[in-house]
């Protein structure tokens, strides 16, 4: 029983270190030249990274998961809301592709995609968001929604507010 306890401490200690490590991203300061003003978030998805545009054409840089083949979307939009740990209800395009999935994901559950925060898009059913699955951050993964690991997502959603405009390219 003993050597049980152990090993499963010792799998809880090795998940934690996998899970930490994966979590560390930090956004780089880096030089972004475009006509975009200062508190513009900027998302491009061939580069699957996100920026907060800065002064003086400096941006705060973040790397996201963005949508599948088929579901990316491009275009201009403002930030209509900011949640922590929020509940989650698949939109009908996702329900409709998993139909066993349940109607709501209770906030802070593992099996809730939307991770610690969410701040959601005007016009549509889409959101930048974090994730708990923090290994699909850098890749094409969702239904049209940006992934940002849980870190990210905390310091960007601190560092922005409701009505931010948000525009996202190819």
């Amino acid at each position: 029983m003993l050597k049980r306890i152990a090993v499963a401490l010792a799998a809880t200690m090795g998940v934690g270190f996998v899970m930490s490590s994966a979590a560390q991203a930090r956004p780089d300061l880096v030089g972004l030249h475009g006509d975009y003003a200062p508190g513009t978030i900027v998302v491009k998805t061939g580069e699957r990274r996100l920026y907060l545009i800065l002064e003086s054409g400096r941006a705060m840089r973040y790397p996201v998961g963005v949508g599948k083949a088929g579901k990316q979307w491009s275009g201009t939009t403002k930030i209509d809301g900011k949640y922590l740990n929020p509940a989650w209800s698949p939109p009908s395009e996702v329900k409709r592709d998993k139909p066993e999935m349940p109607d709501v994901i209770p906030g802070g559950s593992p099996r809730n995609p939307m991770g610690v925060a969410a701040m959601t898009l005007a016009g549509g059913e889409y959101a930048i968001h974090g994730t708990n699955v923090p290994s699909s951050v850098g890749g094409f993964v969702s239904y049209g929604c940006i992934r940002m690991l849980n870190d990210d997502i905390s310091d960007l959603y601190q560092r922005v507010s409701v009505g931010t405009t948000v525009t996202v390219t190819r």
